[in-house]
């Protein structure tokens, strides 16, 4: 199966904070759309790394997403090395996506500029033939995503592409609410979190809704770019 789109989350629940508007409405437009992440969460306050894998399997099934894969790197520990790039390319290969959208480039946790950078290598180097790369006994053939940009994570960083997410916020934040462990519950007995606050939630939802105000909509996802974004026509930009 190719997909269109391929998002890389260094944690389930990073994808489905960041671009989750994004991905139900491409997906709503026909497009294949997959999740892959890189941990599983364990290190994690609030849950375990078995509840936040059946969190991303209904999280997923909210978004309506053709293909989730967890790489079970080690959450807090993993590295930007040879043997971690090599298993990405492996996905990105098999997948052979168009855009890769993946974790902020700067951000407060620091496991998602890791895997910011581990994606945008692996993206790259995919590309290279001269890597090879066995899947289920195949050699693959090199795979390069046409795109990379990087979703907005904690930091309200300035976005250099906004895309329209108008009708899709209730898919979205539902997407979030699957991850029952880890965001606000009045009732929860776990140790609180900056996550878990009701703070927290709102203002995910505060920050589309303000970039949608800020193009004219009523909601947006902000992206960063690696290079410039370009168009066939001046009229193509809204």
């Amino acid at each position: 199966m190719k997909l269109d789109i391929l998002a890389i989350g260094a944690h389930p629940d990073d994808v489905e904070m960041s671009c989750g508007g994004t991905l139900a409405k491409e997906i709503a437009n026909g497009k294949k759309v997959g999740i892959l992440d890189l941990t599983r969460g364990e290190l994690g306050t609030r849950g375990s790394a078995e509840i936040r894998d059946e969190e991303a399997k209904n999280a997923a099934e909210i978004l309506g997403v053709h293909m989730r894969q967890n790489l079970a790197f080690a959450d807090g520990f993993f590295v930007n090395n040879a043997a971690s790039q090599l298993e990405i390319i492996k996905v990105i290969r098999k997948y052979r996506p168009e855009i890769v959208l993946c974790n902020a480039v700067d951000d407060r946790h620091i496991d998602h500029p890791k895997g910011s950078k581990l994606a945008s290598d692996a993206c790259f180097l995919s590309g290279l033939r001269r890597i090879e790369t066995i899947h289920e006994g195949n050699h693959q053939h090199e795979w390069r995503p046409k795109l990379v940009y990087h979703y907005i994570q904690w930091k309200d960083s300035e976005p250099d592409v906004v895309v329209d997410v108008t009708g899709f916020m209730d898919t979205k934040m539902k997407s979030i609410y699957a991850y029952k462990s880890q965001f606000f519950d009045p009732d929860s007995k776990e140790p609180l979190t900056l996550i878990s606050s009701k703070n927290a939630t709102d203002s995910m939802e505060y920050r589309n809704r303000n970039l949608g105000r800020l193009i004219g909509t009523e909601a947006a996802e902000g992206y960063t770019v690696e290079r410039y974004p370009a168009v066939d026509s001046i009229f193509d930009l809204k």
